[in-house]
């Protein structure tokens, strides 16, 4: 037997879709300054749509960058109090020559819709406001306090919201955030994402002669900017793929027995994994399988390397300088100050006499997160996966980063639930970026399903459930 707003939610669908294409037309890519006036009409519509909800104290906020909108519903007395939390910016399209149809023309296909943000995040991000929409419409109130918020500058690395949301502490106060920004395992498997990784990234420049010079007359007499890097860079690793980097793993986290059963858990066909990615073997830190070494290790990894003559043919000279990109991936106890300095030592260990060597920190930074598989946020969400789709889920990690939960982790000292139901096979952040309308419809009924398992499974104020 359904409740009534699980037949409104299901009255309402071809209104709902109508809505979520119509919040697809807006461009709203944060990081292209010819765009800034699509976030902020992104934001306008969320805004409205909040309202139009029955949600309470909306407002468009400045952060110095892109707005966030925040909304409030604070009705249900003693009951604990969530945000939720997406984004409604997007990645730029290009290459636009690869896209089907016109990226921000969504367009619905064998019940999916493809538009660039469908699945990333517009949709995930709509689904809890719709859920919100249909209890307040059938009951009157919700089951737990709402708070909403919801950025315009993810996809840039949200560079303003860390000072916003220390600015903000009081006004987003709260017992438990879920984040409507992610995915499941696969369209009948769901999963509960327990950990993702940090991160921390660098440049190094190694500087030789004032200027490229030539290699006949100079050469053997002066060091290589370039011999020089791959000299430091090779220093790094052994040949097992282990860093080398002095009291890199000393912080490193070990895992539990239960946690070690949950990562063997989730299925894995190396085979399959080694075609999709177009490679012959895997490889990795030796004593670890490939999902332990991909979500619980650390990676220090080089992004980029140039130097010297790039085109056509031959030019041989040696060049005046040579660079490095080089990001790691952090988890639990890790931190990225801490293995930025690790890095440095190291790199001034291994310059070789006549190298100017510059490392430069990316300010781009954040903590690695971890939330307990027991935590009752989780147990909620448990609750609520096995219902809809008739099997346990998994409990998996992430080696990705999203900064804003280790944010709200520190800030606000609280956890964060991540529930979406993006899936890995829907190009976010490439052409043809789609979203399952199946997971639409799944993603609100699962939303107000959600708001009343956590108004069980949660205490207001309990601070058990901290970190």
């Amino acid at each position: 037997m359904t409740m009534a707003w699980q037949d409104y939610l299901i009255r309402n669908q071809d209104t709902y879709i109508r809505q979520l294409l119509d919040f697809l037309r807006i461009s709203s890519i944060s990081s292209l300054p010819e765009n800034k006036e699509d976030v902020q009409h992104a934001a306008e519509w969320v805004a409205e749509r909040l309202r139009t909800a029955g949600i309470e104290h909306v407002e468009i906020l400045p952060t110095g960058g892109h707005p966030v909108v925040y909304g409030d519903w604070l009705h249900a007395g003693d009951k604990p109090t969530i945000m939720i939390y997406g984004h409604f910016d997007t990645q730029p399209v290009d290459p636009l020559d690869l896209w089907d149809d016109p990226p921000f023309e969504p367009t619905i296909k064998d019940d999916r819709v493809y538009a660039r943000g469908a699945s990333d995040d517009k949709g995930n991000m709509l689904a809890p406001i719709i859920a919100a929409e249909a209890i307040l419409k059938c009951n009157g109130k919700l089951p737990v306090n709402l708070k909403f918020l919801f950025e315009g500058q993810e996809e840039i690395g949200s560079p303003q919201l860390p000072e916003w949301v220390a600015a903000q502490k009081e006004r987003l106060a709260c017992d438990l955030v879920v984040s409507a920004d992610g995915g499941q395992w696969g369209e009948d498997q769901p999963a509960i994402l327990t950990s993702l990784r940090g991160i921390c990234a660098l440049q190094i420049d190694v500087k030789g002669a004032e200027s490229d010079v030539h290699s006949g007359i100079y050469g053997g007499s002066i060091l290589n900017p370039i011999q020089a890097l791959a000299r430091i860079l090779a220093s790094m690793h052994g040949e097992d793929g282990r860093i080398l980097v002095e009291g890199f793993y000393d912080k490193v986290r070990a895992i539990s027995e239960i946690e070690q059963s949950q990562i063997e858990a989730v299925p894995f066909d190396a085979a399959s994994y080694q075609q999709v990615l177009g490679v012959d073997a895997l490889f990795g830190e030796p004593g670890y399988s490939t999902y332990e070494r991909s979500w619980v290790r650390p990676t220090l990894e080089f992004n980029g390397i140039w130097g010297g003559f790039q085109g056509e043919g031959v030019k041989t000279v040696i060049p005046s300088v040579a660079h490095a990109k080089i990001s790691c991936r952090l988890v639990p106890d890790q931190q990225p100050d801490q293995i930025l300095g690790l890095i440095k030592k190291h790199v001034e260990k291994f310059t070789p006499s006549g190298a100017a060597i510059t490392v430069r920190e990316d300010p781009s930074q954040a903590d690695p997160y971890a939330i307990p598989y027991d935590h009752p946020g989780n147990q909620a969400a448990y609750t609520v996966h096995q219902a809809l789709y008739g099997k346990a889920p998994l409990y998996m990690r992430n080696g990705g980063t999203i900064p804003v939960c280790a944010l709200f982790q520190q800030v606000l000292n609280v956890y964060t639930v991540n529930f979406a139901f993006g899936l890995n096979d829907e190009n976010i952040h490439a052409p043809n970026e789609f979203w399952r309308l199946n997971s639409f419809r799944r993603a609100g009924k699962a939303h107000g399903m959600l708001f009343e398992s956590l108004s069980k499974k949660l205490t207001a104020g309990n601070h058990s459930v901290k970190p």
